[in-house]
C-alpha cells in the first residue's frame, strides 16, 4: 500500500464527511472531499483519478449510481476502485450499486475498522 494513497470522498453529510476525512488522514491517506453530485461530476471530468473513491449513494443533484457510471465511462478513472456508502440496507440497492460498477458496498452507520480494512484491500491491489 502506498503511504500517500489518494481517496476521493463524495459525501453530503457534513458530519460523516468530517469523520471519514479525519479517519483516513490519520491513516496517512490524502483525502479530497466533494459534497454533492454536481461537484463530484465536475471533479471526475476535470481531475486525475484517485487511488480509491468512497461514494455516498444519496447525494443532492446527481446520485451515486450516476457518479459510478460516469467514473466507469472515463478512460483514466475506469479501473479506480469505488466503495459505495448507503444508509439504505436493501438488497435492491446493493445489487444496483454493484451492477452500476461499484467494487464494494458499505452500510451506514459503518464500523471504522471494517471500512479501513475494505479500503486497504483495494489499495493493496492499486499500489
Amino acid at each position: 500500500m502506498s503511504a500517500h494513497a489518494t481517496v476521493l470522498v463524495v459525501e453530503d453529510d457534513v458530519h460523516i464527511a468530517h469523520v471519514l476525512t479525519f479517519m483516513l488522514e490519520r491513516q496517512g491517506y490524502q483525502v479530497t472531499h466533494v459534497a454533492d453530485g454536481r461537484a463530484a461530476t465536475a471533479h471526475v471530468l476535470a481531475s486525475p483519478a484517485p487511488d480509491l473513491v468512497l461514494l455516498d449513494v444519496m447525494l443532492p443533484y446527481v446520485d451515486g449510481f450516476e457518479i459510478v457510471a460516469l467514473i466507469r465511462a472515463q478512460d483514466t478513472w475506469r479501473e479506480t476502485p469505488v466503495i459505495m456508502l448507503t444508509a439504505k440496507n436493501t438488497e435492491r440497492d446493493t445489487v444496483r450499486a454493484l451492477d452500476a460498477g461499484a467494487d464494494d458496498f458499505i452500510i451506514k452507520p459503518f464500523q471504522p475498522q471494517e471500512l479501513l480494512a475494505r479500503l486497504r484491500r483495494f489499495l493493496k491491489t492499486a499500489a
